[in-house]
């Protein structure tokens, strides 16, 4: 499953709200996964309960204020926190439940969203683990076919400028050869006649 951009912030931003619900001791809290079909704008509903007012007034204050200081994300609108029975926090693509235990059993939200797939906080970040798993295998096939590719290249290149050289040699010794001159071989000096006796004679 591939997720777009906007898609992994809404779930960053579910997985957060959700680790507030444990901190403050939230119970049965619950991730539903809306179907496309039948949840309008919205992709989630994080749903948990309170055991009473005050601690449901906690929850979504800090769920508030940890999406603002670590996103900077605000909610669209907030309703029902005067009397902390079923607090609102609406943004947008994704939307938070805190109820008093019998306000939930009595609106019974899972219920009337049949279509959802719930999921446990737990289940959620396995989710998103597998996600980013499946994409880090996916980097990785393609690496070593970019890594042999690109450590390739450098070994032709070196393997034309070796035989280069090799070329250029042998070419230097075929001009050589053409443009040495021919050493004329000087003919052997005859060697002086000498006088012959009855010459030597006469003069004398």
């Amino acid at each position: 499953m591939r997720l777009s951009p906007s898609q992994k912030q809404t779930r960053a931003l579910v997985q957060a709200a959700a680790a507030v619900c444990e901190d403050k001791k939230g119970l049965n809290t619950r991730i539903l996964a809306l179907d496309p079909a039948d949840s309008g704008l919205s992709d989630f509903f994080l749903v948990t309960s309170a055991t009473n007012e005050r601690q449901a007034v906690a929850i979504a204050d800090e769920i508030e204020l940890r999406l603002k200081r670590d996103f900077g994300v605000y909610p669209n609108s907030v309703e029902g926190r005067r009397h902390g029975e079923w607090i609102l926090l609406d943004y947008v693509d994704f939307v938070v439940h805190v109820f008093q235990s019998e306000r939930r059993a009595f609106y019974d939200i899972e219920r009337l969203r049949k279509s959802a797939r719930p999921l446990t906080p737990a289940e959620f970040d396995a989710e998103l683990k597998a996600e980013l798993a499946e994409k880090t295998r996916a980097a990785r096939s393609k690496a070593p076919i970019k890594s042999r590719a690109a450590s390739a290249k450098p070994a032709i290149k070196s393997a034309i400028k070796t035989k280069k050289p090799a070329k250029r040699a042998k070419a230097v010794k075929k001009s050589a050869k053409k443009t040495a001159p021919r050493r004329k071989v000087a003919p052997a000096k005859k060697k002086a006649a000498q006088p012959s006796a009855k010459k030597i004679k006469r003069t004398r």
